[in-house]
């Protein structure tokens, strides 16, 4: 059995997925390993640059966007390796050190390692960077009501940039066991795939690994988080120019995520929340691009479309 399958998916991400595959083979050349790329019905000729530049990639052509975590188990289902890797087409091994002292290109290494001496770790995520070295959020605690309400209402970002410093910080101490790391970059064991099952294929796009590690960690598996392992993520790159179905698509899985874990009470309450602070939002940016023709504020999902989206969860 080879060490690794690394599986992308992708949607309409032609040239950053040329750079992620390059990235990865260029920096694992003494790891025996697969790419698998699913790609969900992209119209930008990922397909076609897939069979021309990388004959050995293993393509997945759906005829359908089937969304992320259907995508993914069709991977992970006839995957070979003993560890697989699910990486954004949008993230890239850097190939130069990103901090003093790091070696390069030895992101998907040092994740293997740790997963190789620590046998209760199901998934292990890694440091996650800004394409100029700044620091993204690389893991984060289970979500909860009063989170929600900074994250929808904005104040979070508020608040984070007042912790950022001490946040970076935090990140950097050392591999430890987290609640759930992002889902860029995700090693997984493949017996934890055995026992636990795939993503919930219930969730189109956004929460799938915060529900997957939840998953995870009732079956007694770890969740590890690895700051030596260092990965640049761009990010929004397959959600770009879709803002407000991306918004649509966020606010159904955190509501899913809710119902499923913590009850129809705290559901609908999360329903309640997004529909009060989406409707202040839209009042808001409205009256602001009417007063200044359009230059300021921006479009913000209607209530129309939200509630439509939220009904079937």
């Amino acid at each position: 059995m080879m060490d690794l399958s690394v599986i992308i998916v992708n949607w309409n991400t032609r040239d950053m997925l040329a750079e992620c595959i390059d990235s990865i083979e260029q920096t694992t050349p003494d790891l025996s390993l697969e790419i698998i790329v699913v790609d969900n019905n992209s119209s930008d000729g990922s397909q076609a640059m897939v069979r021309e530049k990388y004959p050995h990639v293993r393509l997945i052509a759906n005829q359908d966007n089937v969304g992320f975590a259907k995508a993914n188990n069709q991977a992970m289902r006839v995957a070979e390796g003993r560890y697989f890797l699910l990486w954004n087409s949008d993230a890239f091994v850097p190939p130069y050190p990103m901090k003093k002292d790091a070696p390069k290109g030895t992101a998907i290494q040092t994740l293997l390692r740790l997963a190789e001496a620590h046998p209760k770790a199901g998934m292990v995520g890694a440091q996650l960077r800004n394409a100029d070295g700044s620091f993204q959020a690389s893991y984060t605690p289970f979500p909860n009501f009063w989170q929600e309400f900074l994250i929808l209402s904005g104040l979070g970002r508020q608040i984070y940039a007042r912790w950022y410093p001490s946040r970076a910080a935090e990140e950097e101490k050392g591999a430890r066991v987290v609640d759930y790391v992002e889902g860029a970059c995700m090693l997984v064991r493949r017996e934890t795939f055995q026992e636990v099952g795939g993503l919930d294929e219930g969730y189109f796009m956004y929460a799938e690994e915060v529900d997957w590690c939840f998953a995870m960690q009732k079956k007694g598996w770890q969740v590890w988080y690895e700051p030596a392992a260092i990965v640049v993520h761009l990010g929004g790159a397959s959600s770009s120019g879709r803002r407000t179905r991306r918004e649509g698509d966020l606010y159904r899985s955190r509501v899913r995520f809710f119902r499923k874990h913590y009850g129809d009470t705290q559901a609908e309450l999360l329903k309640w929340l997004i529909y009060s602070l989406t409707f202040i939002k839209f009042v808001m940016h409205g009256t602001l691009r009417l007063l200044t023709g359009g230059r300021y504020g921006r479009q913000v999902v209607s209530l129309s479309h939200l509630r439509s989206e939220l009904s079937q969860v």
